[in-house]
C-alpha cells in the first residue's frame, strides 16, 4: 500500500514574506489612499463624469479592490493552516478591520452609480472603455433597491465586524480547538471525517458517536452563535426589503426565485427513487437491514483497500483532464509545478478542502486534506476544476470575474466526473466497478441531494427564528426532520446523530450557500451526458469557453450553446436521471457479483 507522503505545502511569497513582511503596510497605507483618492476626486460627482471620467473612477476603484483582494486572502490562508496560532488568528482580525476602515471611504462610489438614472447609465455604457465593466456594473444595479443611505451602509460595514463575522470567527476558533477521542487516540475534526470513512465499522461508529458527543457538548454554543447569525442575517434582509432570507442569496447569484424552488422540489421528489433505493443497496452490502448514519460514506467491505500516493493521483488527475482537453491539463500543471496547494492535514488546519481566487495578476491557491483514500483523489480532481475555472474566468478583468456560486461549482463537479469516468474505463472487473459507481453515486448523493437536505434546514430555521430564538432542542429536531425524510428507510437518523448539524459551516460563513452544490451537479449531469451523446460539436472547447464566461454572462445564457434550458420543467430532471441510471448499473451488477459479508 501506497502511502500519502512528502506532500506540497502551499508558499504563500508571492503575497508576502510573512505576517512582519514590510509590505504588508505598504500595501495597506495604498488601499486607503486609492479609496481617499477615489473620494476626493469622485464623491458627489458621479452623475457629472464623462465617460472618460467615469472610466478612470472605475479603474480606481478596481485598483482598489485587487490590493484588498491580495492583503485579505494572505491573512486567511496564513490562518487557516495554523488556526491554533493565536498571532496568526490576530493578523487576520486586525487585517480585516482595517481594509473594512479604508475601504468605508469608497461606499458613496456604488451608490453613486445606482442614484442614476437608467437613461444616464445606458449612455455611459455606449463608451467602448465603460462598456468593458458592463458585467460588474450590472450586478451593481440589480441591488439598487436594497441599497441603503451611505451612512447606513458605513454603519453596517463597521458593525459587521462585531456581529455576524464575529460570530462566524468564533465559531471557526471553537471547531478548531475541538478535540474527538476515539478507541484511545485523539483526533482534530479533519482527521476525525477521515474515520467516516474506515473500513472497519466499530471505527465508524465510535467515531460518529464522538463527533455528535463533542458536538452535544458543545451544543449550547453553537446554537447560540447559529441563532445570533442568523438573526443577524434577518435584520440586515429586513433594512435593505428582502422579502425572504433566501432572496439576497438568490440575487447574488443570478438565478430566479422560482429557478431554486424548482430544483429544491425535483430533487426531494427523487428522494425515494435515488436516496433510499441506493441505501437499501448499501445496508445489503454492509451485510445489514438498515445502516447508520455514519455508514453512510462507508467503503464497501469488499472494495480495494488501495491508498494513492500523492503523485499517482496527480497523474491520475491530470490524465483524465488530458482525456477530456490538453488545454484544460495545461491549466492545472501550474498548481504541481509552483507551490500553490497546500495538501497534508496537519494539527490546527482548517478541515475538508477549497480553492480560493485571486486576481489575475496572482493566481489560486488550493487547499486539501489528502491521506491517499480514492475519495481525496475525486477531492483533488474537484479543487483543481475549481483552480482551472478561476485561471480561465480571471481573464474578463478582475471586477468582471464574479461567478455565482451556482455556477462556480460547475467545473468542479465536471472534472470530478471526468475523473470518476477515466476511473471507470480501466476497471474490467464487476465488483471493482460496483464499488467506483457505488462510491460516486454516494458522492453525487451528497452533492445532489444531501445538499438541498440542507437547504430545507436552513429554510425552516431563518423562518422560525423570526418569531423567537430557537432552542438547542428544535435545531435538532429540524435537523432530524430533512435528514430523515432526504435519506429515507434504511438509514438510521437517531440521537447517536442528532447533534451534527453544527459541522456544516455553509450555514455559518454563508447562508443559503448549500443550493449551489445541488444545482451545480445537476447542471454538471446534464451537460455530461450531452457530451456523451456527442451532440454538441467540438464540446470541449466549448465548455472551457464556458468557464471563461461565468463572470460575465448569466447561467441561461451559458447553456444555450448545449441545448439546455434550466427554465425547461424537465432540466433537473434530466441531471438526476444520470444518478437514476448509475442505481440501475448498480442494480444489474449487483445480480452479476456474488458479494459475501461477515
Amino acid at each position: 500500500m501506497k502511502k500519502a507522503t512528502n506532500l506540497p505545502a502551499w508558499n504563500l511569497s508571492d503575497l508576502y514574506s510573512g505576517i512582519d513582511d514590510k509590505q504588508i503596510e505598504k500595501d495597506l497605507k495604498q488601499y486607503k489612499d486609492f479609496n481617499q483618492k477615489l473620494a476626493d476626486n469622485y464623491k458627489g460627482k458621479v452623475a457629472r463624469l464623462s465617460a472618460d471620467e467615469f472610466y478612470q473612477a472605475v479603474q480606481l476603484y478596481e485598483k482598489a479592490s485587487v490590493v484588498a483582494s491580495k492583503l485579505g486572502i494572505f491573512a486567511y490562508l496564513n490562518m487557516v493552516t495554523q488556526m491554533k496560532n493565536k498571532e496568526a488568528v490576530a493578523f487576520y482580525q486586525n487585517i480585516n478591520e482595517k481594509l473594512t476602515e479604508s475601504g468605508k471611504i469608497a461606499i458613496f462610489f456604488t451608490l453613486e452609480i445606482n442614484a442614476l438614472s437608467d437613461k444616464a447609465f445606458q449612455a455611459l455604457l455606449k463608451n467602448e472603455k465603460v462598456a468593458y465593466y458592463k458585467p460588474w456594473l450590472s450586478k451593481v444595479r440589480i441591488f439598487k433597491p436594497y441599497e441603503l443611505r451611505e451612512d447606513m451602509e458605513a454603519l453596517l460595514a463597521d458593525k459587521a465586524l462585531t456581529s455576524g463575522g464575529a460570530w462566524v470567527r468564533l465559531y471557526d476558533e471553537t471547531s478548531s480547538k475541538l478535540k474527538y477521542h476515539v478507541l484511545g487516540k485523539e483526533y482534530n475534526d479533519a482527521e476525525l471525517s477521515k474515520l467516516l470513512q474506515d473500513k472497519d465499522p466499530k471505527v465508524r461508529e465510535a467515531a460518529g458517536k464522538e463527533m455528535n458527543r463533542v458536538n452535544k457538548e458543545n451544543g449550547e454554543l453553537f446554537t447560540f452563535i447559529y441563532n445570533m447569525i442568523v438573526k443577524d442575517k434577518s435584520i440586515s434582509d429586513e433594512k435593505r426589503g428582502f422579502k425572504s432570507p433566501i432572496a439576497s442569496r438568490n440575487l447574488d447569484n443570478m438565478v430566479e426565485d422560482e429557478v431554486v424552488d424548482a430544483l429544491a422540489q425535483a430533487v426531494r421528489a427523487k428522494y425515494s427513487s435515488i436516496s433510499e433505493r441506493f441505501y437499501k443497496l448499501k445496508a445489503k452490502w454492509l451485510g445489514k437491514k438498515k445502516i447508520q448514519y455514519w455508514d453512510r460514506n462507508a467503503p464497501l467491505p469488499f472494495a480495494d483497500d488501495k491508498l494513492y500516493s500523492w503523485d499517482e493521483s496527480v497523474q491520475l488527475v491530470l490524465n483524465a483532464y488530458q482525456e477530456f482537453s490538453p488545454k484544460l491539463k495545461k491549466t492545472a500543471e501550474p498548481f504541481f509545478a509552483h507551490d500553490w496547494i497546500d495538501v497534508p492535514p496537519r494539527d490546527g488546519k482548517r478541515s475538508g478542502a477549497f480553492a480560493m481566487p485571486m486576481p489575475e495578476k496572482f493566481h489560486p491557491y488550493l487547499m486539501l486534506n489528502f491521506v491517499g483514500k480514492q475519495n481525496d483523489v475525486l477531492t483533488l480532481a474537484h479543487e483543481l476544476g475549481h483552480g482551472c475555472h478561476m485561471r480561465l474566468s480571471a481573464k474578463q478583468g478582475d471586477l468582471n470575474d464574479d461567478t455565482p456560486l451556482t455556477l462556480a461549482e460547475v467545473a468542479s463537479v465536471f472534472a470530478e466526473m471526468l475523473t470518476f469516468q477515466s476511473l471507470l474505463k480501466k476497471l474490467d472487473d464487476n465488483q471493482a466497478k460496483l464499488c467506483l459507481i457505488a462510491s460516486k453515486v454516494n458522492d453525487m448523493i451528497n452533492t445532489a441531494l444531501r445538499q438541498i437536505a440542507f437547504h430545507f434546514f436552513e429554510t425552516k430555521v431563518h423562518a422560525e427564528r423570526k418569531n423567537g430564538e430557537l432552542s438547542e432542542e428544535r435545531i435538532a429536531e429540524i435537523w432530524l426532520e430533512v435528514m430523515r425524510e432526504s435519506l429515507g428507510k434504511y438509514v438510521i437518523v437517531d440521537d447517536d446523530s442528532k447533534y451534527i448539524w453544527p459541522i456544516v459551516s455553509h450555514f455559518f460563513h454563508s447562508p443559503f450557500y448549500v443550493y449551489a452544490y445541488s444545482f451545480a451537479d445537476c447542471l454538471v449531469n446534464s451537460l455530461y451526458q450531452v457530451y456523451r451523446e456527442g451532440s454538441v460539436p467540438d464540446f470541449a472547447d466549448k465548455y472551457l469557453h464556458m468557464l471563461s464566461e461565468t463572470g460575465v454572462k448569466r447561467y441561461d445564457e451559458l447553456l444555450k450553446p448545449f441545448g439546455l434550458d434550466a427554465h425547461d420543467k424537465g432540466f433537473w430532471d434530466k441531471g438526476l436521471s444520470l444518478i437514476e441510471e448509475y442505481i440501475e448499473e448498480l442494480e444489474r451488477l449487483d445480480k452479476k457479483v456474488c458479494i459475501m459479508v461477515d
